[in-house]
């Protein structure tokens, strides 16, 4: 049924719930391929005229990119010993159109991604990018809340 699964990751606790999610799902229908994503968002690019700040700034992306390769390494090696085929990648860009477009080039026919559960002010402030990629993805949408932002009844 699934060939692809794209999975967007922020390198948070929150994101990581799909994990054992995504472990099951990929296992369970012989998924070929799962990409674990880190979307770097770009720093600020106001201060580029002066060559200090704008090193600076290229530094801390390259900094933030090496890290994203490390995290989704250590990520995909762990997921790979329990038997899900996995690949990463990490790109830069605006979070949720990054993974839109990510997923639409490359031929994902399912995202599974968490939700941080943010509501009220703290969501209108920081927007959602787990919204955006539910209302617009031509691809299913498979979304987590963490254990930690469920209401209890």
């Amino acid at each position: 049924m699934y060939s692809k699964i794209l999975v967007p990751l922020d390198g948070s606790e929150n994101s990581e719930c799909i994990l054992e999610h995504v472990r099951t799902i990929a296992t369970g229908c012989h998924v070929p391929d799962v990409v674990l994503l880190r979307v770097i968002e770009p720093f600020s690019t106001y201060y580029r005229e002066d060559y200090q700040i704008g090193e600076f700034i290229r530094q801390s992306q390259d900094a933030a990119k090496a890290d994203a390769k490390q995290y989704l390494a250590k990520t995909a090696d762990k997921m790979t010993k329990e038997g899900v085929s996995v690949s990463t990648a990490v790109i830069e860009g605006k979070a949720a159109d990054a993974i839109l477009d990510y997923a639409s080039k490359n031929g994902v026919d399912l995202i599974i991604m968490a939700t941080h559960g943010r509501t009220g002010i703290s969501r209108w402030a920081l927007g959602s990018v787990t919204d955006k990629v539910v209302r617009t993805s031509s691809a299913p949408v498979m979304v987590v809340a963490p254990a930690s932002s469920r209401v209890t009844v």
